[in-house]
């Protein structure tokens, strides 16, 4: 089953639960992707964005709330936090395990030993490479300056 199904049927479960702060996340999540539709048919481009482009949308929302929770937590304003917390685990569900410190090491050894990687420059071609197999697996706002260690 497709990611764009597994929404779905998360979305009309939650309506026949009456979650509704489990239908308020899955509804914020499918506006985001058809958001995405809609620009990637503005641009001259698919109807339907791929699954790696869901995945990269799914793991921009994660963050951006973790982001605002730190924000209402630093403010004082846990419920928000809490609030935001909650809808971060929802998101998750649908995304892929993340890789723990020693699998994300070794992810960057691969990449940079397949394209040849030997100086700063090369570090485009490793991240096009990481991203391409590790879609919502890892962190790569942390990866960036990982590889520029290794390569530096």
């Amino acid at each position: 089953m497709s990611l764009r199904d597994q929404l779905q049927t998360a979305l009309k479960e939650a309506m026949k639960a009456k979650a509704a702060d489990r239908l308020s996340t899955l509804r914020l999540v499918n506006a985001a992707i058809k958001d995405r539709d809609i620009a990637s048919r503005g641009d001259g481009g698919p109807e339907e964005i791929a699954e790696a482009d869901i995945l990269a949308v799914l793991g921009r929302m994660v963050k951006q709330r973790q982001e605002s929770a730190r924000a209402y937590e630093e403010g004082g304003r846990l419920e928000l936090a809490e609030k935001e917390q909650a809808e971060i685990k929802v998101i998750e569900e649908f995304l892929p395990r993340q890789l723990d410190a020693a699998e994300v090491e070794a992810a960057i050894a691969a990449a940079v030993a397949e394209v040849g990687a030997s100086s700063i420059r090369d570090m485009g071609k490793v991240m096009g490479v990481l991203k391409a197999k590790y879609t919502g697996q890892m962190d790569f706002g942390a990866v960036g300056p990982r590889i520029k260690d290794r390569l530096g």
